[in-house]
Parts: C-alpha cells; sequence; structure tokens
C-alpha cells in the first residue's frame, strides 16, 4: 500500500510538472507571439509607430509637468511658514515676499504652449524614426538574404506604387566604384520569372551573377520585385490575408506593375532602359511591348529563356499540373495566394540535399529541363530564398496558355464575365507581331529548356520575322535549360558577356 501510495504521489507529482511546464510554454509562446506580431505591426505601420511615439512624448511632458507642479506645492507650503514667521516678526507682507522669492507659478498657457511643441516634435521624431527603423531593418533582411553583396553597392529605395494600389520593392546597384557617380551611366532593369524575386540575379557569386557583372561594367542596375512576392506585398489598402489582394495573373502585371517600374527608374535616371526578362519577364515585356506601352522609355531588351507560346512545353510538372487543373481546384476551394514554399517541404529538402551521394541539382528537372552548369551549393543558395509566392489567378492564366496554346489575356471561363471585363465573349490574344522591327532585341534559349521549348521560342522567332536584321540578335545554347541562365556556373562567359557586349552597342 506504501508503495502505491508513493507510486500515485510521484505519479500525481509528475503529472503536475508536466502540467505547470506546459502552461510555462504556453504563456512564453504567447509572450512570443505579442512580441513579434507588436514588433510586426511597427515594422510595417509607420504611423503607428509615429502615434506611439507622440503619445509617449506628451505622456513625459504631463509626468514632468506633474512633478514639478508636485514641487511648486512644497515650495508654496515653504514659502506660506516663511510668511507666517515673518509676519509674526513684522519682516513683510505676503505679496513682498512673493515679488523677493516666487515657486514661478504653473500657467495654462505655458502648459499647452510645451505639450504642443512636444506632441510636434515628437510626431516628427516619430515618424522620421519609425521610417528610419523600418528601412533599417528592411535593409537588414535583404543584406542578410543577399548575403555576399557588400552593402555599400546596395541602396534601398522607396517603393514603386502602381495603379491599382500595390506597392513594390525596387532595388539599386548604381555602380562598381564609389568614385563613379551614377548619373548618365545606362539604366537597366532585371525582371525575374514567375515564383521567384529579385534574388535571381544573385544567386550566383558576386564575380559570376548578372547584376554585380552589370554594375562592374558601369552600368547603373536596377532590380525589380513582383507584386506578392517576399519584398512586394504592400498595398494602399489591401493585406496579403485578403482574397482581393491575391486577384491578378501576368496580365496585371502587364498592365500596372511594368509601367510603374520602369517609368520610376526612368524618372531617377532621365534615361531611357535597357531591360533584362528571365521566363515570365519576358511574357511581360512583350506583351506589354505589344501594346506600345514601354517605347518611350526602352532602350534596348534582352530576353533569357523567353516565354510567349507554351503550348509546346516538355515540364512534366508543368504539363500535368495545367491538363489536371490544380491550380482551378485551388482557387474553388478559396486558396488564392499559391504558396509553393512551405516551411516543413523546405526543411525536407535542404536536408535530403545535405545527405552523401545525393544531386539536389535534380530536383529543378522535372520542372525546368536538365540544366547543364548548376552546382549543387547554388541549389542550396535557392532553396534558401525560392520560390516565391504567386498568385493562384496567375497559375490558372499560364495554365490556360499551356493547354490552349494561346497568347491571350485571362478566360474567366464564362462569356457573360468575359464580355464584362473585354467587352467581348472571348479574351484578347496579344499580338506580338505588333512590336516594332527596330527595337534592338536580344534573345537566348536553350535546347534542354522544358518550359521554354524551342518549338514555342521558333514561333516568337517567327513572329519577329520582320524585324530589322541589326537590331535582332538570337543566341542558341544547345547544353542550357530553364535555371542554366540564372544559376549556371558558366553564365557568365556563355550568356552574359554576350549581353553585355549587346547592351554597349546599343
Amino acid at each position: 500500500m506504501q508503495r502505491l501510495r508513493a507510486s500515485r504521489t510521484s505519479i500525481s507529482g509528475s503529472l503536475a510538472a508536466a502540467q505547470l511546464r506546459k502552461k510555462a510554454l504556453n504563456s512564453w509562446a504567447a509572450i512570443q507571439d505579442t512580441f513579434f506580431s507588436t514588433k510586426d505591426i511597427f515594422e510595417r505601420h509607420k504611423v503607428v509607430f509615429t502615434v506611439g511615439t507622440s503619445m509617449a512624448s506628451v505622456a513625459t511632458a504631463w509626468f514632468g509637468y506633474s512633478l514639478r507642479h508636485l514641487h511648486d506645492s512644497r515650495v508654496d507650503q515653504r514659502l506660506e511658514s516663511i510668511e507666517k514667521a515673518m509676519r509674526n516678526s513684522h519682516l513683510g507682507e505676503h505679496s513682498e515676499i512673493r515679488k523677493i522669492v516666487d515657486s514661478g507659478s504653473l500657467s495654462t498657457s505655458a502648459c499647452v504652449a510645451t505639450a504642443g511643441t512636444t506632441l510636434v516634435i515628437g510626431y516628427a521624431l516619430g515618424w522620421r524614426g519609425g521610417r528610419w527603423y523600418a528601412n533599417r531593418q528592411f535593409k537588414r533582411e535583404q543584406m542578410k538574404m543577399l548575403g555576399q553583396l557588400r552593402p555599400k553597392r546596395w541602396q534601398l529605395l522607396g517603393r514603386v506604387t502602381t495603379r491599382d494600389g500595390y506597392i513594390l520593392s525596387i532595388q539599386r546597384i548604381p555602380v562598381a566604384r564609389p568614385e563613379e557617380k551614377a548619373r548618365n551611366k545606362p539604366p537597366v532593369l532585371l525582371q525575374h520569372g514567375v515564383l521567384m524575386d529579385g534574388i535571381t540575379w544573385l544567386l550566383l557569386p558576386p564575380h559570376q551573377s548578372l547584376a554585380l557583372l552589370l554594375a562592374d561594367n558601369g552600368f547603373d542596375v536596377w532590380i525589380a520585385n513582383t507584386r506578392g512576392t517576399k519584398y512586394s506585398r504592400g498595398h494602399v489598402s489591401l493585406a496579403p490575408t485578403d482574397a482581393a489582394y491575391w486577384n491578378w495573373s501576368w496580365d496585371e502585371l502587364v498592365a500596372y506593375d511594368l509601367p510603374a517600374t520602369l517609368q520610376y527608374v526612368h524618372d531617377q535616371t532621365g534615361q531611357k532602359l535597357h531591360y533584362v526578362g528571365h521566363s515570365l519577364g519576358t511574357l511581360v515585356a512583350l506583351a506589354a511591348l505589344s501594346k506600345d506601352q514601354l517605347l518611350n522609355m526602352v532602350r534596348s531588351a534582352a530576353l533569357l529563356s523567353p516565354i510567349a507560346h507554351v503550348g509546346q512545353l516538355t515540364s512534366p510538372l508543368a504539363r500535368n499540373a495545367a491538363e489536371n487543373f490544380i491550380a482551378e481546384t485551388l482557387y474553388w476551394l478559396g486558396i488564392h495566394e499559391f504558396v509553393p514554399r512551405g516551411e516543413a517541404v523546405m526543411n525536407l529538402l535542404k536536408d535530403i540535399c545535405k545527405k552523401p551521394g545525393v544531386d539536389c541539382t535534380n530536383l529543378l528537372t522535372s520542372f525546368t529541363g536538365e540544366n547543364c552548369c548548376l552546382s549543387s551549393s547554388i541549389v542550396d543558395v535557392f532553396l534558401d530564398h525560392e520560390p516565391q509566392s504567386t498568385s493562384t489567378k496567375n497559375m490558372i492564366h499560364l495554365a490556360q496558355m499551356i493547354r490552349d496554346g494561346t497568347i491571350t489575356m485571362y478566360n474567366y471561363g464564362d462569356e457573360n464575365e468575359n464580355i464584362r471585363h473585354y467587352g467581348k465573349p472571348y479574351p484578347p490574344a496579344y499580338n506580338m507581331t505588333t512590336i516594332p522591327n527596330d527595337l534592338p532585341l536580344f534573345v537566348s534559349y536553350g535546347g534542354q529548356d522544358a518550359l521554354s521549348d524551342t518549338k514555342d521560342v521558333h514561333l516568337l522567332l517567327d513572329s519577329l520575322k520582320d524585324h530589322d536584321g541589326d537590331k535582332l540578335v538570337v543566341q542558341y545554347r544547345d547544353d542550357y535549360a530553364h535555371a542554366d541562365y540564372v544559376m549556371g556556373e558558366n553564365a557568365k562567359q556563355a550568356v552574359y558577356d554576350p549581353l553585355i557586349a549587346f547592351f554597349r552597342l546599343q
């Protein structure tokens, strides 16, 4: 019996300890959640930071006046006692003593003036401090993300706001050497593809990445980040948790994101831009150029792994997803943000890649084709930062292009909806033949590319058959697939050096 009682006591003690530990962990988790949510509010919402700082300033002023009032009250008490003693000694009157020793009364006007000044100063400091703090945090994350990039060469700029309210980040690498000035240096805008962001152009080491090579060669480099990616999730009225925030496809990138970004760089530099696009970044540019939207701002364009026609793409993963209406199913289930980067999945992939004998370059093969020139280390860097989110509607739009073999605007699947949006029962097509024949173009495609298949690229080149001969440079790499263009170890020699030479001629 004693053993039983002892065991019961130990069991109950263990249960109590476990419950206490559980409560302690829950409490600690709640504290952490509160801390990080508060931190997030202060980082994302400068107005909250401003108002909070202003309120703190006013509270400080009120506390100071309260202390002063307490001090004045005590001085008055001492004066009254001194006055009473002096009256008894017939040495003076109250008014005379006040003239000689005055505590300095607390006037309402002085309080209002000081509190108002404190509010203004506090608001100014809060606003500036909020901006400084948010930018400092943003820049720290950027530098952490880039790793190999030297801070002096990276400039954090203001955001680009599109006409439909999306707030995009854009970064700048002006020139390689501090003594040089960005002014009069030819600007170049780098635009990434789908499920990627601006890090695309900085995955390779500094002496191999296109962004830094361009800067080393005297170009003023600007890196775009499409809406919905890590650093372009802002909006003037919507949050990424709102379904309406994700109500867009690449049509909106053509109509809003690219023109706003180009206009921003054009306004900052006062010059026409060179443009480099990869994958979807080429489709967006081609579609915009076909509508004559960018010609007054674009000097030339380089299209790497060009995407226009995708009806013949051979990527098993992309084609199966399109033919089985995977994106449509997600959309019908109410999933408006397409998130390929789940934490558990990414950790699993990283663990697999660390195992001896595992070549993680094959991870991309089923999607991009067999890349010739990727190192396992570059795939590790890729998994640290990519892939990025996009809208499910955007994935539906791309799936429509794969199934139908057309280049049209988003098909709403209902004639009445199409009429409401386009004035006709079917979506309008983008006509690549309307791209001006005198616009300098550099086109580079690979024989192993499963997303930008050679047959589809030839359809695009047929659309450009009337292009001026001295304005169109076409490069074919038999061994290259989709990811080689941004992660290939020999991309500098194979693609980037010819591309830079092309830009110098324009």
